[in-house]
């Protein structure tokens, strides 16, 4: 029962979410960009494409990660190694990049 509910109301509730999302973008867009840089005032449209071409370029989809979880000193395959794996791996990256090892707490 539950999935039916949230079949029914997940598209308005994304119709509003790019509604919001575009008219934020277009007040605060025609607030400054005109006032500050003298730039022209967008529409509704603009603003969102404005808000989608971000969203490529600086933001994603959202989601933080995934797979298995390496981001994290404490994380997948980084938390199952030994500390001399780690220090192993702390010098090859350090090695690639042209810099020094420089020792990190491990807590």
């Amino acid at each position: 029962m539950k999935k039916a509910w949230i079949a029914v109301i997940a598209p308005f509730a994304i119709a509003l979410l790019v509604w919001v999302g575009g008219e934020v973008v277009m007040h605060l867009w025609n607030w400054l960009a005109p006032a500050l840089f003298g730039w022209k005032q967008v529409t509704f449209w603009q603003a969102f494409g404005l808000l989608a071409l971000s969203r490529i370029l600086f933001g994603g989809w959202g989601g933080h990660g995934g797979g298995d979880g390496n981001r994290g000193p404490r994380g997948g395959r980084w938390g199952k190694m030994t500390p001399e794996e780690r220090e192993k791996m702390r010098q090859n990256l350090c090695s690639r990049c042209g810099g020094t090892v420089t020792p990190v707490a491990e807590g």
